[in-house]
Protein backbone atom coordinates (compact mmCIF):
# COMPACT_ATOMS: atom_id res chain seq x y z
CA UNK A 1 0.00 0.00 0.00
CA UNK A 2 1.36 2.99 -0.83
CA UNK A 3 0.86 6.02 1.95
CA UNK A 4 0.99 8.67 -0.02
CA UNK A 5 -1.20 8.29 -2.70
CA UNK A 6 -4.07 7.23 -0.03
CA UNK A 7 -3.76 10.20 2.18
CA UNK A 8 -6.40 12.09 0.24
CA UNK A 9 -8.38 9.93 1.25
CA UNK A 10 -8.06 10.48 5.20
CA UNK A 11 -10.97 11.95 7.10
CA UNK A 12 -10.63 15.63 6.77
CA UNK A 13 -12.15 17.88 9.50
CA UNK A 14 -13.94 21.41 8.71
CA UNK A 15 -14.11 24.56 10.73
CA UNK A 16 -16.54 26.93 8.25
CA UNK A 17 -18.63 30.12 8.44
CA UNK A 18 -21.39 31.08 7.07
CA UNK A 19 -23.01 34.82 6.63
CA UNK A 20 -27.23 34.79 6.23
CA UNK A 21 -28.58 36.32 3.11
CA UNK A 22 -31.63 37.22 4.67
CA UNK A 23 -29.47 39.15 7.66
CA UNK A 24 -25.35 40.06 6.49
CA UNK A 25 -24.76 40.80 9.95
CA UNK A 26 -25.90 37.36 11.11
CA UNK A 27 -23.39 34.55 10.87
CA UNK A 28 -22.72 30.88 11.97
CA UNK A 29 -19.34 29.23 13.16
CA UNK A 30 -19.33 25.61 12.83
CA UNK A 31 -17.62 22.21 12.53
CA UNK A 32 -17.88 18.78 10.76
CA UNK A 33 -16.51 15.81 8.67
CA UNK A 34 -18.55 16.48 5.65
CA UNK A 35 -19.22 20.26 4.25
CA UNK A 36 -21.42 19.49 2.00
CA UNK A 37 -23.89 17.32 3.53
CA UNK A 38 -23.86 20.04 6.38
CA UNK A 39 -24.30 23.36 4.17
CA UNK A 40 -27.72 21.95 3.07
CA UNK A 41 -28.43 20.97 6.48
CA UNK A 42 -28.21 24.75 7.44
CA UNK A 43 -30.16 25.84 3.80
CA UNK A 44 -33.01 23.01 4.33
CA UNK A 45 -33.68 24.47 7.97
CA UNK A 46 -32.49 21.29 9.77
CA UNK A 47 -29.65 22.75 12.09
CA UNK A 48 -31.93 24.42 14.98
CA UNK A 49 -29.15 27.17 15.75
CA UNK A 50 -29.11 29.04 12.14
CA UNK A 51 -32.55 27.64 10.93
CA UNK A 52 -33.98 30.95 11.52
CA UNK A 53 -31.64 33.20 9.02
CA UNK A 54 -31.59 30.43 6.56
CA UNK A 55 -30.88 30.97 3.27
CA UNK A 56 -26.91 30.95 4.08
CA UNK A 57 -23.52 31.46 2.10
CA UNK A 58 -20.06 30.06 3.16
CA UNK A 59 -17.95 32.56 3.71
CA UNK A 60 -14.73 30.23 4.24
CA UNK A 61 -13.95 27.10 5.95
CA UNK A 62 -10.37 25.12 7.17
CA UNK A 63 -9.59 21.64 6.65
CA UNK A 64 -7.71 20.04 9.36
CA UNK A 65 -6.00 16.87 9.64
CA UNK A 66 -6.51 16.81 13.28
CA UNK A 67 -10.13 16.82 15.29
CA UNK A 68 -8.32 18.58 18.06
CA UNK A 69 -6.83 21.48 16.14
CA UNK A 70 -9.87 21.96 14.18
CA UNK A 71 -12.47 21.49 17.58
CA UNK A 72 -9.77 24.29 18.83
CA UNK A 73 -9.91 26.26 16.13
CA UNK A 74 -13.83 26.48 15.91
CA UNK A 75 -13.78 27.47 19.61
CA UNK A 76 -11.19 30.23 19.29
CA UNK A 77 -13.65 31.61 16.46
CA UNK A 78 -16.34 31.59 18.67
CA UNK A 79 -14.50 33.61 21.31
CA UNK A 80 -14.53 37.36 21.23
CA UNK A 81 -10.82 37.64 19.97
CA UNK A 82 -11.91 34.82 17.48
CA UNK A 83 -14.50 36.73 16.10
CA UNK A 84 -12.77 40.04 15.87
CA UNK A 85 -10.74 38.35 13.62
CA UNK A 86 -12.64 36.50 11.65
CA UNK A 87 -14.17 39.89 10.95
CA UNK A 88 -11.37 41.25 9.97
CA UNK A 89 -9.86 38.43 7.69
CA UNK A 90 -12.87 37.06 6.85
Amino acid sequence: MNHKSDSWQSIMYYVYILESLTDITKHYTGFTTNLKKRFIKHNNGEVPHSSKYKPWKIITYTAFESEYKARSFEKYLKSHSGRAFAQKHF
